[in-house]
């Protein structure tokens, strides 16, 4: 597993170079890809969510597509369309942007329910319908999605089905001072200036690898325990489902891989646990979701 672990860490610090000072939100970056999962950014526009995309997609030698949503955008906007071949006399099909390994869906809330759900196909199954015919997506297949959480005019909130296909939620936050500095120096790279870390295949065995990362009845046990407290709290509307919890036990088995083990410890859990789960909750009025599993977590006892 070195050779693995050396991979891994090329490609943190290659998307690094571009995100400077914020190697936690790099590594849940890439933590998401290797568990074959999508992430959620919310923050304010300016901080490098179209950089962090497209960093990626460039350090793993893959195909990047933007999306830009907006309230007149149809399904067909994104997936393709059929359109008809004169010179072969049939219907053929034209993919849209959702065609490539890394997709950035900006400002996803900003289209409508319907578009949105255009997009629930293909990143649970990697495949989208069309004429009752199924198109295979690139693999790997990431999706991005962005949107702002200080603005509401003129947008749809993301449904929980819609939600609850993220593996992650990310808040990247703006620098601190002196890495704003580094960044004002031009210490950030493009990302079309990055050569890649890694090819394809070597995303696609890492991924098979994480696949293989043993989790024990004890890290288990802990896992059900965070998803029952937040079913059973008086603070939370809907607590977490069953693919909650599964997205959980995915991203912490890619957490370890990140750490050159073959084994989930607890802090895995731990530390993954409200980037996972947050999202996926609805707390009452007056609560925030994110502070209710935040409390969740600490209130309950990792075991050791």
């Amino acid at each position: 597993m070195p050779d693995d672990l050396d991979l891994i860490q090329s490609l943190e610090k290659n998307v690094a170079r571009c995100i400077v000072g914020k190697p936690d939100v790099v590594r849940l970056a890439v933590i998401g890809l290797l568990s074959r999962g999508h992430l959620l950014i919310e923050d304010v526009p300016g901080v490098g969510k179209t950089t962090l995309a497209a960093a990626l997609a460039r350090s793993i030698s893959g195909t990047f597509a933007r999306i830009q949503f907006t309230a007149d955008m149809l399904p067909s906007d994104v997936i393709g369309v059929s359109v008809w071949d004169a010179a072969r006399g049939e219907f053929s099909f034209k993919q849209g942007p959702l065609f490539a390994h890394v997709v950035l869906a900006d400002e996803i809330n900003r289209t409508t329910p319907k578009t949105q759900s255009s997009l629930l196909e293909a990143m649970n199954e990697a495949q989208v319908s069309l004429d009752h015919t199924t198109h295979a997506l690139p693999s790997p297949f990431m999706v991005l999605a962005t949107q702002n959480p200080r603005e509401y005019e003129g947008t749809y909130p993301l449904p929980e089905s819609q939600l609850d296909r993220f593996l992650l939620r990310v808040r990247i936050g703006y620098p601190d001072l002196e890495d704003e500095k580094a960044i004002l120096r031009g210490a950030a790279a493009t990302p079309d200036t990055l050569a890649p870390a890694l090819g394809l295949d070597d995303v696609r065995r890492l991924q098979a690898l994480a696949d293989t990362v043993r989790v024990a009845d004890l890290v288990l046990d802990y896992v059900m325990t965070l998803v029952s407290s937040t079913r059973e709290s008086s603070r939370l509307v809907l607590g977490v489902s069953p693919r909650g919890a599964r997205a959980l036990v995915a991203a912490a088995r890619a957490a370890a891989l990140t750490e050159a083990r073959d084994y989930v410890i607890p802090d895995d859990v731990k530390r993954l646990a409200v980037p996972a789960l947050a999202h996926r909750v609805i707390a009452r009025s007056g609560e925030d979701a994110q502070a209710v599993v935040s409390a969740i977590v600490q209130d309950v006892a990792v075991p050791r």
